[in-house]
């Protein structure tokens, strides 16, 4: 992994975009453009969903059930559809890879082979894997990108996704399977330990509530916390831990053999796993 960072730069209206899916990551990532500058005029929708086309309108972006007037001659083709949906999509924008535009794809598990393949011989593409918190600009963005892109067109990438959180370039595509275990299904790890924290209060006797309270502000405070802090998430854990006190008794059930370390293991290996099969259907 080669660079990791934060964009704040308003970003510039020149490039022309065309965002195929507007799912829950392109609204995301439309919102964040919008939020750093980025004129509505310069970006197009093509989704066959109503209500998502709808969405856009409210946006002030130009949305159509298919290509046509308002995505030609684009710079950036961003394909924000579902993997199983990739196949039937790609077809569609050949003649703007052909056209110079560069296709960045955030289909989990689809290779950028895959992706040319798809496109032609030649395309420039960029395969990222945003996660779930761009929808509040807290996200982080893995990026890679094949022989055929410019430095201008990784550069822009780079910023659009920056528009949702940070950007992290990677040397090696054959990383962005555990980048996808990690941080791509990472959100929903941190969501079950919220849960979890939840109802074990609730068992604890406290008011569901409180109990749901307490989990999600513990959590959302601890990741803040760390993330502020020069120390390693280790050393973070050890200044909590007093010998022979509270949370040395829980963190003695949880650091077991076969306890939270091996079981995260185990989900992650498992995540990776599933996300080269995907690059195979």
């Amino acid at each position: 992994m080669r660079s990791s960072e934060k964009g704040s730069a308003a970003l510039s209206a020149r490039e022309r975009i065309v965002l195929v899916g507007f799912g829950n990551m392109g609204q995301a990532l439309v919102r964040g453009w919008l939020a750093k500058g980025r004129a509505a005029s310069s970006i197009a929708v093509v989704d066959p969903v109503p209500a998502a086309r709808a969405v856009a309108a409210q946006l002030g972006v130009a949305a159509d059930e298919r290509f046509g007037a308002s995505t030609r001659g684009v710079d950036v083709v961003v394909l924000a559809v579902k993997p199983n949906q990739l196949a039937d999509v790609l077809p569609q924008c050949a003649e703007l890879a052909r056209g110079g535009a560069v296709c960045v794809s955030i289909a989990a598990g689809k290779t950028i082979a895959t992706i040319v393949k798809g496109l032609g011989e030649g395309a420039a593409v960029v395969r990222a894997m945003p996660n779930t918190p761009a929808a509040i600009g807290q996200g982080i963005t893995a990026l890679v990108a094949n022989a055929a892109v410019t430095g201008g067109q990784r550069a822009l990438c780079g910023e659009l996704l920056a528009a949702v959180g940070a950007v992290a370039w990677l040397d090696d595509e054959r990383h962005m399977d555990a980048v996808t275990a990690i941080s791509g299904s990472g959100p929903a790890y941190v969501f079950l330990l919220m849960e979890c924290l939840e109802n074990a209060g609730v068992e604890l006797g406290l008011d569901a509530a409180l109990a749901k309270q307490l989990a999600l502000a513990t959590v959302a405070g601890a990741g803040a916390y760390a993330a502020g802090s020069r120390e390693p998430p280790a050393e973070l854990r050890r200044r909590v831990t007093s010998p022979n006190g509270t949370t040395q008794a829980a963190l003695d059930v949880l650091m077991a053999k076969q306890g939270l370390r091996e079981l995260l293991v185990r989900a992650t290996e498992a995540a990776a796993r599933r996300s080269r099969e995907l690059a195979a259907v």
